[in-house]
């Protein structure tokens, strides 16, 4: 990790409790500008905790360590203040939310962009124009629910976005689309030098990585960065022979 005034996002020495347990110990990375950074891991292994508590959630308890955010030291602002920064968040299993419907919440995260014609053109990116009338994931397949996340966030323009396994649940069709919609939201058609968004992604498989190029790649076990190095290599390591060999990972 390297600290300094131009990373985007800084965590430093962070430990997190969830209802009494602690389940972060000492996580420390840096995201600059333009960069995408991968997360891998087990089930358990705290990696959704890490996105809940950068995004400000008021049941992850800061037990030690900050995040800062474009410098300034977000760890105790609470979660409206992250988002107006500049921070977003795509569910890993989002809600359903009856009587609210999704043109609401886009022309919501619009805000000064408020017009239905730029609403019903980010729905076209994402393949829901026919879902703006309907309430928010109320029937939704898999891949509509995390197009409906990426159709938000792609409103909102987050400049860090924390994507919680955005290939979950999703078939091949889908998974392509949502990369093209990812690479869209962090601008990946410009050279890195040119970017300003980044991105924080939760994978479980590894599929995202087909479409979505990312620099820096982790595992997180029991709660700790063990690994972090290529994402490719990590990955490959991970297939080949699970998450032990991480542990005395010589990219660590």
């Amino acid at each position: 990790m390297e600290k300094g005034k131009n990373n985007l996002l800084e965590v430093e020495d962070l430990s997190v409790r969830v209802d009494g347990r602690h389940i972060l110990h000492d996580i420390n990375l840096c995201i600059q500008p333009g960069e995408t950074h991968v997360i891998f891991g087990p089930n358990g292994g705290g990696k959704t905790t890490l996105l809940m508590t950068i995004m400000g959630f008021p049941r992850y308890r800061i037990t030690k360590g900050r995040i800062l955010f474009k410098g300034e030291d977000i760890t105790d602002i609470p979660l409206d203040e992250r988002a107006n920064l500049g921070i977003g968040l795509s569910f890993q299993r989002p809600p359903v939310v009856r009587g609210v419907k999704t043109r609401d919440i886009v022309v919501a995260c619009l805000k000064d962009k408020n017009d239905p014609g730029t609403a019903e053109g980010l729905a076209k990116k994402a393949n829901l124009t026919d879902f703006l009338d309907r309430d928010i994931n109320h029937g939704f397949s898999g891949g509509e629910i995390k197009r409906s996340e990426m159709l938000q966030l792609l409103a909102q323009a987050p400049e860090l976005a924390l994507l919680d396994e955005p290939e979950s649940g999703v078939d091949l069709e889908n998974i392509a689309l949502i990369g093209q919609l990812i690479n869209h939201l962090l601008g990946k058609i410009h050279p890195i030098h040119m970017r300003t968004h980044s991105g924080l992604i939760i994978s479980h498989t590894g599929h995202i990585l087909d479409y979505v190029n990312a620099r820096t790649g982790y595992v997180m076990c029991n709660g700790r960065i063990i690994c972090e190095g290529d994402p490719h290599d990590i990955l490959t390591t991970i297939k080949e022979k699970g998450y032990r060999e991480c542990v005395s990972c010589p990219m660590k």
